[in-house]
């Protein structure tokens, strides 16, 4: 009996004009694609058009819409961009409007700044133990300098391929295992 595949959802961390995130995003899972034994897809927070936490009544489409997809998904990728020494704000927007759909799951985080990103992608693990996401070890960062062109154009060195593909493994155990408790 063929069991369905898993469904992991790559989160573009960053809303802003001329953000790099899709350009991340768009890297990590042709690495994902390629190996065949998860169902990828980007999810961009742009997408959903969601208003700062109270300053609504919660009756907007993008939260419900948001939750939904959320709910479809068996487990993250996180593309976490270092702002301030932290996540962005529209990241952690985001993380707050849903609740149970995060709960249960498994996440990945590749993060990239002046440190990597190693700081946000810190932050982003407290956030994510609260929500009852188990966030995997294997931790690829990226480097504006090393790994962007003029800040704008990803390049990524070939060295992180290995912890790529590494984190994908511990995203697709975790997320099979927890799936077993939703």
């Amino acid at each position: 009996m063929a069991t369905e595949q898993l469904k992991i959802g790559i989160i573009l961390g960053s809303t802003r004009q001329g953000r790099v995130s899709p350009q991340v995003g768009a890297w990590v899972k042709e690495i994902a694609d390629k190996r065949g034994d998860a169902n990828y897809e980007i999810v961009d927070i742009a997408d959903y058009q969601l208003p700062f936490l109270g300053t609504t009544d919660g009756t907007e489409p993008g939260i419900a819409a948001w939750n939904q997809k959320l709910s479809q998904l068996d487990g993250f990728v996180f593309i976490v961009q270092e702002y301030n020494h932290s996540i962005t704000g529209a990241l952690k927007n985001a993380l707050d409007f849903a609740r149970e759909a995060w709960n249960n799951k498994s996440a990945g985080i590749v993060s990239y700044g002046s440190t990597g990103g190693a700081r946000a992608a810190e932050h982003l693990r407290g956030i994510l133990g609260e929500l009852q996401v188990a966030d995997v070890r294997v931790h690829p960062t990226l480097s504006l300098f090393t790994d962007f062109e003029n800040g704008t154009v990803f390049k990524p060195q070939t060295l992180h391929l290995d912890n790529v593909n590494a984190m994908l493994d511990q995203v697709e155990a975790w997320s099979g295992a927890l799936k077993t408790l939703r």
